[in-house]
């Protein structure tokens, strides 16, 4: 429990600009054990001085090699739920010091969580520096962070019932690990995968609370995908293994597997189930110590893939299996030129200097407590200076990024040569697209940027839409009222008659986003299907209703095409697009974020003109919040991570991408 301080321990002063963490034992007894805990005080100064402290804890060792070694790693436990690292992080009695004794550079865990972050996948331990003194003697620089475990902000998957009813719903959620050190009792709370013998612990639900049937029906998931993924019809978009991956983070997190050039990707290796959802999701992303190189028994991997060489041969088997599938090779190879496209190599350098620069004061106490030229764990290079192992980092960063590169070349698709459209575009005009059966007019709900049918209104703007042909033959529509651009949510790996029914959208536009792609087929007579690129589906008129804010779905594509007026569209100009700007004022403004008030907001001299409707997004395109320039908007209770920000003032659409960190 954190309570208030007495007089005598406001003597808890920090060292460095980091915040510092002083735990004492009762009695000062040593922390000796991997599974005892022992009861301790703690007290946390944090950047601003304010010291909070924590009447009763318990802490213990953790890690397997890592506990061996002179600078050793912890888990705390609290009596009761501790947000330890402030809003938008975790509240939870577990945490974990980890010491990254093993890493010269103190930072290869931290960059490698944030760069799963900026690739997209959903859960990221947290990576809090602070300056550790234990029992009155200063330990070091230590990293606070997230133990994996099912809890909101930490992998926030649905909890089960416990105890289990007949009527529990046990299909999810589960958090698993492949774990190379076989820590679990097996049949209880693990197993052995029936073909490949891949060792999975059971996280979730936890050892004291799982059920029989929860361990039958999850080591019966498991199986079933391994069966799958070895059978014959691997490749087979219904019977093979693909139905049953996340594909978005599977690519996600088998790049940031790569590209940290973890050769404990496999060994180690988390992985979860929702409920009610027949899909594996990859992640979180979890120790780096020995990655980019930083084991001496496997040397330089900066031109070698994790595929060849990482520890895990069992798991590992499952991603060589993977690798002779197009499919796999597709989309990991057009992830990662999306990825470099995007700025990855600058990415992770430049989280590399802003950690080195944090670090720079409290590294220097760190090796002036246990000395920088000595090899503790597996260091493949041994220096003299901090600073020439953060130069070998980097080194490795932009040395592997060009090696990756150059291997998923060889994997991306050949682009088909380009059709030509069958709708031939005016680029200064505005279109309305209509339902053939219906006579409804595709529109935009300005408060969700979700797509419905709407009785055709010329003064609407949200109803115009203006079309851009691309290099490839394929469309690109953007909303005349949003500036944002028609896109196709479909999640998972759809083909044109599978995974169907999901609502359109806008989103902010990026015209190399298959989403936002599509193709507009002649039916004769002015009609014309719209077919999306990346779903292979046709927008469709939810049941071919003729009411207001009818749902404009993304929908089965087949040869019913050319017969089914709900798939079919009318493509009609209604408005010129005005020359230059459509409003001649100027404005000048500035869009800010005030962290202390948690607050987006724009400035400008005049904020009368500040009337127009601003749209943040989250980095998948999904729309969090609405609001007007001169209102600005509260960002409390979102995590930290990357979000977009887009409005459309005077005719222009302006977006900018934003990190709340």
């Amino acid at each position: 429990m954190c309570l208030p301080l007495r007089a005598a321990e406001t003597e808890h002063v920090r060292l460095t600009n980091l915040p510092h963490v002083y735990i004492n034992t009762f009695t000062g007894k040593s922390i000796t054990s991997k599974t005892s805990y022992v009861y301790a005080k703690m007290w946390m100064v944090s950047e601003e001085d304010s010291v909070a402290f924590y009447d009763s804890l318990e802490i213990r060792g953790r890690g397997n090699s890592t506990w061996n070694l002179a600078k050793k790693p912890y888990k705390l436990k609290f009596h009761q739920k501790e947000k330890l690292l402030g809003k938008g992080y975790a509240k939870t009695k577990k945490w974990t010091l980890l010491a990254n004794h093993g890493d010269k550079t103190l930072i290869r865990n931290a960059v490698t969580s944030a760069t799963g972050e900026w690739l997209g996948l959903k859960f990221n331990p947290a990576a809090k520096f602070v300056d550790l003194t234990l029992n009155g003697n200063y330990v070091g620089t230590y990293q606070l962070t997230d133990n994996i475990d099912v809890r909101p902000h930490r992998v926030n998957i649905t909890e089960q019932d416990y105890p289990l009813t007949e009527e529990s719903n046990i299909t999810g959620g589960y958090l698993l690990e492949a774990d190379g050190f076989h820590d679990f009792t097996n049949g209880v709370t693990g197993f052995y995968s029936a073909r490949s013998s891949v060792p999975l612990r059971i996280h979730y639900p936890d050892e004291d609370e799982i059920d029989n049937r929860q361990f039958t029906y999850i080591r019966d998931f498991i199986n079933t995908f391994e069966t799958r993924l070895f059978a014959s019809s691997y490749q087979d978009d219904e019977e093979g293994y693909r139905p049953l991956l996340d594909s978005l983070s599977l690519a996600n997190w088998y790049l940031a597997t790569e590209v940290s050039g973890n050769i404990d990707g496999f060994y180690s290796l988390y992985f979860y189930k929702e409920m009610d959802d027949d899909h594996l999701y990859w992640g979180p992303l979890w120790d780096y110590d020995i990655a980019y190189a930083n084991d001496d028994r496997k040397g330089d991997t900066s031109r070698q893939l994790m595929r060849d060489v990482a520890y895990g041969s069992n798991m590992r088997t499952w991603f060589v299996q993977m690798w002779t599938d197009p499919w796999f090779t597709s989309l990991v190879a057009r992830r990662w030129d999306k990825a470099v496209r995007e700025g990855l190599e600058d990415y992770m350098l430049q989280k590399v200097d802003s950690l080195v620069t944090l670090l720079d004061a409290s590294q220097q106490l760190n090796y002036q407590r246990w000395g920088i030229n000595q090899r503790v764990l597996r260091e493949r290079v041994l220096y003299s200076t901090y600073d020439q192992y953060v130069d070998d980092l980097r080194k490795y960063i932009s040395r592997h990024i060009a090696y990756l590169t150059e291997v998923f070349s060889d994997y991306v698709p050949e682009e088909p040569q380009p059709k030509i459209p069958d709708f031939e575009t005016d680029t200064l005009k505005y279109y309305a697209i209509g339902n053939v059966g219906s006579g409804t007019t595709f529109d935009v709900d300005m408060g969700t940027d979700v797509v419905c049918a709407n009785s055709y209104d010329e003064q609407s703007e949200t109803q115009q839409w203006r079309i851009f042909p691309l290099s490839n033959g394929y469309m690109h529509l953007t909303n005349r009222a949003t500036g944002l651009a028609l896109n196709d949510p479909t999640e998972g790996t759809p083909t044109a008659t599978t995974l169907t029914g999901t609502q359109l959208n806008v989103v902010v536009s990026d015209s190399l986003d298959e989403r936002q792609q599509w193709d507009l087929v002649s039916q004769g007579s002015g009609r014309f299907n719209l077919i999306n690129r990346f779903s292979q589906h046709g927008a469709n008129l939810s049941a071919g209703s003729s009411a207001n804010g009818t749902r404009i779905i993304s929908y089965t594509s087949d040869d019913r095409n050319a017969s089914s007026k709900n798939r079919m569209w009318t493509i009609t100009p209604v408005a010129d697009v005005p020359d230059g700007i459509e409003e001649t004022e100027q404005v000048d403004y500035a869009l800010a974020y005030d962290p202390t008030s948690h607050r987006l907001h724009f400035g400008s001299d005049d904020m009368e003109k500040m009337n127009f409707a601003v749209r943040l997004y989250d980095q998948t395109g999904r729309l969090l919040r609405t609001f007007r320039a001169s209102d600005g908007c509260s960002l409390q209770g979102l995590p930290r991570g990357l979000y977009i920000v887009s409005w459309n003032i005077n005719g222009k659409v302006r977006s900018v991408k934003f990190k709340r960190s």
